[in-house]
């Protein structure tokens, strides 16, 4: 790799920290709040979930790049091997970036879809010391700058969910179980998933008044940023709990359902994102991997008493899931439909199909 061919950017991080790379994105000044992933692969499912809307990622695992990016297959009108149809991410930092890459399913290298998408990208940058300051300080504000300084950017200060959001009421599928997802920045495989079953599913944008909507099941996706910069959604969540109605909420979606049902949430320090978080299944042995992406959690001490933990993160023994003890309404904060993996608690699935069967004899 003949280095003088990249132009070179530094990272500056909010407590001072500065690093130089060499850009093989897009050339431009963009900041942020740091973030890793310590996935060994995955980076186009990773780039292009709307979790990580607003955030500059770091991807701890040394080589990236080797299998190019995939083409924009169509499957069930998404991309078949993208969590959504842009990349999400406000910047990428890695360590060694392949500039030769090799895959069957490949269509363009990663710099060059980077580029295509308006997004700044560095390598050579020492990702093992980013991280260790990362892991001790927790996640900071960032910026890539290249010649004219720009301002730290907060993103979690602004409603991220309103921009990865759906704009308009989309269906999917004719199938006899309608489910009602409310897209608060939806991963494609979360839709792939629930039309593996008998489900039409109807997808709306996060402030979406579905009161005169008819569904079986409510669905709450996975999103960005702080849950409670989504006060409309927490609303019409309120009215749905007080419903008997099957509800599953996803990672942001089980942050909002907790919300509604009077619990709260806090900022965990570096948050958790990648893919093998064990989770324990409360009041049993049973113990899953999960994928997870999220810098919020839910405060186990404002649980009320109708709900009880369903499970719990063994890492640091924050909240991973919530259970209603009467009614058919469960959450997790993991993900289950992790796309590249692991999926050991893809029955959860099942689990509200088979809710919405019971509850519609």
């Amino acid at each position: 790799m003949n280095l003088s061919n990249y132009r070179k950017a530094k990272l500056i991080l909010e407590d001072g920290s500065v690093f130089t790379g060499y850009s093989f994105g897009y050339e431009n000044s963009a900041a942020g709040e740091i973030v890793f992933n310590t996935a060994m692969t995955g980076y186009p499912e990773s780039l292009t979930d709307p979790s990580y809307r607003g955030q500059v990622l770091v991807l701890t695992y040394p080589s990236i790049g080797n299998y190019g990016v995939p083409g924009k297959q169509k499957q069930d009108d998404m991309f078949q091997f993208f969590e959504s149809d842009a990349v999400q991410v406000t910047a990428l930092i890695i360590s060694d970036y392949s500039e030769d890459y090799n895959h069957w399913n490949a269509a363009q290298s990663l710099g060059d879809w980077l580029k295509q998408d308006k997004i700044p990208a560095l390598f050579g940058i020492d990702t093992r010391m980013l991280t260790k300051i990362i892991r001790e300080k927790g996640s900071m504000l960032a910026k890539i700058v290249f010649d004219d300084d720009i301002p730290f950017f907060d993103p979690n200060k602004i409603n991220l969910v309103a921009e990865v959001s759906c704009t308009d009421r989309m269906v999917y599928g004719e199938g006899t179980h309608r489910i009602l997802l409310i897209d608060c920045g939806v991963k494609s495989n979360i839709i792939r998933y629930l039309l593996r079953y008998d489900t039409t599913v109807i997808r709306v944008p996060w402030d979406y008044d579905y009161s005169n909507e008819e569904f079986d099941g409510l669905f709450i996706s996975n999103g960005p940023g702080d849950p409670t910069q989504c006060k409309t959604t927490i609303q019409n969540l309120k009215q749905s709990i007080a419903n008997n109605k099957p509800i599953f909420g996803i990672c942001l979606g089980h942050q909002l359902l907790a919300l509604a049902s009077g619990a709260s949430t806090f900022k965990l320090k570096f948050g958790h994102r990648s893919h093998n978080q064990p989770v324990l299944e409360a009041g049993t042995n049973k113990a899953y991997l999960t994928s997870q992406n999220h810098g919020y959690a839910v405060a186990n001490d404002s649980i009320n008493e109708d709900w009880r933990i369903y499970f719990y993160n063994l890492n640091d023994n924050s909240n991973e899931g919530l259970r209603h003890k009467i009614k058919p309404i469960f959450s997790t904060q993991f993900h289950p439909e992790a796309s590249s993996g692991p999926t050991d608690t893809a029955f959860l699935f099942t689990d509200f199909i088979n809710a919405i069967k019971t509850n519609n004899p």
